[in-house]
């Protein structure tokens, strides 16, 4: 199996598939994905691909056009999660969220609430005991941001609170992987 990095044509194909198959209970695109893998390789214990992967689809596995599809699926998703272990254990400088882009009222805006979406999902599945307050309080900055609706972001967004907010998720992701690594 191929360790390198997914590059952008491998995301466009897990992206492609999880619209394909995707419905209002599963991960849908690889934002979201990218949170859920980050939670799971970050948790306090290895997760079975029996548990992560149904939880991918919302419980129910994809009616797949074939065998390849699936196989390709599993084999990128496995990639991408071994990448994200690799640079969270070796406290790499090369991890970064895959959060969204986009643009309010002539400024760029980077979303996350997808990602915080997904990665709630994978401490669900992970079934997270309890944290120290420290760490809770980072769990909570995540879930904070989970709650956000921003289909369509309000035309008054303040957009540096929304910027602080966000840069301030990826060092809790560090952070819950760290504390979650010294007690393995």
């Amino acid at each position: 199996m191929q360790t390198q990095p997914l590059n952008d044509a491998d995301f466009e194909i897990l992206d492609d598939i999880l619209l394909k198959h995707g419905d209002d209970h599963s991960v849908l695109n690889t934002c979201e994905l990218d949170g859920f893998f980050t939670a799971l390789v970050s948790g306090p214990a290895q997760v079975d691909i029996a548990d992560w992967f149904p939880a991918i689809w919302g419980g129910q596995n994809p009616n797949w056009e074939n065998t390849g599809e699936a196989k390709q699926f599993i084999e990128l998703s496995v990639r991408h999660m071994n990448t994200l272990a690799r640079q969270l254990a070796n406290g790499s400088e090369v991890f970064a969220p895959r959060f969204e882009q986009t643009e309010h009222n002539g400024q760029p805006v980077t979303l996350a609430e997808e990602w915080c979406f997904g990665y709630l999902r994978g401490v669900a599945v992970a079934n997270w005991t309890p944290l120290p307050v420290i760490q809770a309080q980072l769990l909570q900055g995540i879930s904070e941001c989970a709650e956000q609706d921003n289909f369509e972001l309000p035309q008054d967004l303040d957009v540096a609170a929304h910027q602080q907010q966000v840069a301030e998720i990826e060092p809790a992701a560090r952070g819950l992987h760290d504390f979650w690594l010294s007690q393995r």
